[in-house]
C-alpha cells in the first residue's frame, strides 16, 4: 500500500469514529499538522529556484504535497495541456485527437474530434485515456468535459480502427 493510499485509508476510519468529540479533535490534529508541513514548505519553496521547484515538482509524491498547499509551480492549464500532449500520439495513432478549450473553475472543457467506427467501446476508453491523463498530471481538477458529441447514436467522438478483440470485448 502506498504511503497516499494509507493515509486515506486512515482519513477514512477517522470519518468514521463513532464519537463526535473524537473525530472532530483527530480532525483538528490532522488539519494542524498539515498547515504546520505546508508552512515549513513553503518556506522551503521560497529558498529554491524556479528550475529546482520544476524539478521536485516532477515527482509525483512532492508534485501532491506542493497542491495540496497552493505551492505547484506549473499552472492547472500548462499541467493539462502537457498531459494532452503526451496521450496524443496515441490518440493520432487510432485516427483521433484532443483540443483543449478551457480550463476554468475547475473544470477542463475539450473537443474530441474524430468518429469511431463499428466499436462502441473504444470511444470511451479513449475518452477515458485522455481523463485518465488530464487528472493524473492535475488532480486539483474537479471535472473533465468534452464536447464533439452531438447525437449519441453517431458517436462522433474519436475515429479509431479497433483491434478484432476490442471489438469482440465491447461486444
Amino acid at each position: 500500500m502506498t504511503i497516499v493510499a494509507e493515509t486515506e485509508a486512515l482519513l477514512d476510519r477517522l470519518d468514521a469514529l463513532p464519537d463526535p468529540t473524537a473525530r472532530e479533535t483527530a480532525t483538528a490534529t490532522v488539519q494542524a499538522l498539515v498547515a504546520l508541513y505546508g508552512e515549513g514548505l513553503g518556506r522551503m519553496v521560497e529558498r529554491l529556484g524556479p528550475a529546482q521547484l520544476r524539478a521536485l515538482a516532477e515527482d509525483e509524491l512532492v508534485a501532491h504535497l506542493l497542491l495540496l498547499h497552493g505551492l505547484h509551480p506549473v499552472s492547472v492549464e500548462q499541467r493539462v495541456r502537457g498531459a494532452l500532449a503526451n496521450v496524443r500520439p496515441y490518440l493520432e495513432s487510432h485516427g483521433g485527437d484532443v483540443e483543449l478549450l478551457e480550463v476554468a473553475d475547475g473544470v477542463v472543457r475539450l473537443r474530441l474530434q474524430g468518429s469511431c467506427h463499428g466499436c462502441p467501446a473504444s470511444a470511451m476508453t479513449l475518452k477515458q485515456a485522455i481523463e485518465q491523463a488530464v487528472l493524473s498530471a492535475a488532480p486539483d481538477v474537479d471535472a473533465v468535459e468534452a464536447e464533439g458529441v452531438d447525437d449519441p447514436a453517431h458517436a462522433q467522438l474519436l475515429q479509431i480502427e479497433c483491434s478484432p478483440a476490442l471489438a469482440a470485448e465491447a461486444r
